[in-house]
């Protein structure tokens, strides 16, 4: 099975990433679209981050039906905070069967020698890259890659948690099962 993981600490998940996701699903050989939900994002402030199995229900709730995209809780399983080079060791030993590749944006793509063996992931897996304005692909590390126009919005969740405290509407921005868990449990009001 090839399975495409999407990264992400989904804070909260939001219509832009579930067009991604489901885009990449549907244009791509993939079998599944997995949304991994990162307990700790390294280069993220863990204090503005919603817990994470909150997070995971979220995107679950998210993608209800949906029989391409999947919500991976992989890395809560693994140190904080997650590294992707360790989470693809671990789900490559529990899945030999499996060719996991990953999804990200043009964005991350020019980052990459940042994350932690960055020269494994290059060297070992497939990267599905989505471009973003302003931010070119530059492929100066020999990688297996594929390129995407996926449709973007400019949406983030930086900018929904800020509505929410502020009291503003997110309807539209999220799912409707997305806005009503927000609401009833009065997430990201502090």
């Amino acid at each position: 099975m090839k399975v495409g993981l999407y990264f992400g600490s989904f804070n909260p998940v939001h219509v832009g990433h579930l067009i991604i996701a489901n885009h990449i699903a549907n244009n791509t050989d993939l079998d599944q679209v997995w949304f991994v939900v990162s307990p700790q994002n390294p280069f993220k402030n863990p204090g503005a981050l919603l817990n994470q199995y909150h997070r995971l229900y979220l995107v679950k709730a998210a993608i209800e039906g949906e029989k391409k995209l999947r919500a991976s809780s992989v890395e809560f399983k693994l140190p904080s905070p997650s590294y992707t080079v360790d989470t693809l060791a671990y789900l490559n030993e529990q899945h030999p069967d499996y060719e996991f590749s990953i999804i990200m944006g043009s964005d991350g793509f020019q980052n990459i020698t940042k994350w932690k063996n960055h020269e494994v992931i290059l060297n070992n897996h497939l990267i599905y890259i989505y471009r973003r304005p302003g931010f070119n692909i530059t492929d100066n590390y020999n990688a297996k890659m594929i390129e995407l126009n996926a449709p973007l919005l400019e949406i983030s969740s930086t900018a929904i948690r800020d509505m929410i405290k502020k009291k503003k509407s997110i309807r539209f921005l999220v799912p409707d099962v997305v806005k009503e868990e927000i609401e009833n449990n009065n997430y990201y009001k502090a």
